[in-house]
């Protein structure tokens, strides 16, 4: 029952997570708060990746409904077993979306945003291997959108943050399953021998 009581506290954790993932990828589709950039396809490529609405976002939503509904399924078949081998599954899925969505944005970050220059509509730090992060003299290469820079870094490490506590409560999920899936029914046959 405690690790019933764990997933579910894991579950409701999972679900802030991924809204504010599903906001930060949203909010990078429109810089400087402006939809014609999105509209004359002025943003990085990386934003169509969805790497925050699906890997971080609605992907994170499936085992944060599983963690939520053990217990219902619990009730229904009579063992946590089954229940847990579905609580590993389910943290696998997230362990993936949260995976896929640090990605992205790892490489994203890396990569720089997409904007106008003195050469023309360009990622103008996309060689340069990240060092543009720690160069802030440099961001003033990027005309317009204002901000594209600071707008850009601010939202893809948020991501990275979101993506990274997503995956540890999975991790911890599929490591609290595994060890009630695989241990529980050994403890049971023990203690059945035992006192047979």
């Amino acid at each position: 029952m405690c690790s019933l009581s764990f997933a579910r506290s894991l579950g409701l954790a999972l679900i802030p997570l991924a809204t504010c993932c599903i906001v930060a990828n949203v909010l990078l589709f429109f810089p400087d708060g402006k939809a014609i950039y999105v509209q004359e396809e002025h943003v990085t490529t990386f934003v169509w990746y969805f790497m925050g609405i699906g890997g971080g976002g609605l992907v994170m939503l499936i085992p944060a409904c599983v963690f939520l509904g053990m217990r219902k399924c619990v009730d229904s078949c009579g063992t946590d077993s089954c229940a847990m081998c579905g609580s590993v599954i389910a943290a696998l899925v997230g362990l993936a979306g949260s995976g896929y969505c640090f990605l992205i944005s790892a490489v994203a970050l890396l990569k720089g945003p997409y904007c106008y220059t003195t050469m023309g509509w360009r990622s103008p730090f996309e060689t340069d291997g990240g060092k543009y992060l720690f160069d802030q003299e440099r961001w003033s290469d990027c005309i317009y959108p204002k901000h594209i820079v600071e707008w850009n870094v601010t939202l893809l490490s948020i991501l990275l943050g979101l993506s990274t506590l997503e995956f540890l409560i999975c991790f911890l999920q599929f490591i609290s399953g595994l060890v009630n899936a695989v241990c529980r029914p050994c403890c049971y046959k023990q203690e059945y021998s035992l006192n047979a």
